[in-house]
């Protein structure tokens, strides 16, 4: 299997839920196995397939203790996909404030004249007009 990058091992419910497990803290393989097994019925082989994706991606580190592997996040990862959705905000945030502006405007327009949205200056037509 080739390289993952952070942001696609993230793309699978699974191995969100499984990121947000291990972010509470450092977690043994068979607690997140049970738990994702519980809450998405799939099998321990399955989770310990996620588990590699996350592992492969950078995302979780794995260290043995004894017959268990103890799992934890590696926060570094985490920041890289924090960057990416940061400059999606960042390059939105002007278009989202001007709909946002539009639609209150809108509201304004509809509460003035009644619903008829009518240009500034024209008088408005209703049907027994035309």
């Amino acid at each position: 299997m080739g390289a993952v990058h952070p942001m696609d091992s993230l793309g699978d419910p699974v191995r969100r839920r499984l990121v947000e497990l291990i972010g509470a803290g450092e977690r043994p393989a068979g607690e997140l196995a049970a738990a994702a097994g519980a809450e998405f019925g799939i099998s321990q082989p399955a989770v310990s397939r996620h588990l590699r994706v996350l592992r492969e991606a950078g995302v979780v580190v794995a260290r043995p203790l004894g017959t268990v592997r103890l799992y934890a996040l590696r926060t570094e990862a985490l920041d890289e996909v924090g960057q990416w959705a940061a400059s999606v905000v960042r390059a939105w945030s002007p278009r989202l404030d001007a709909l946002g502006t539009e639609v209150a405007r809108g509201r304004r327009t509809v509460r003035t004249h009644g619903g008829h949205d009518t240009p500034t200056g024209a008088p408005a037509r209703h049907e027994e007009d035309a």
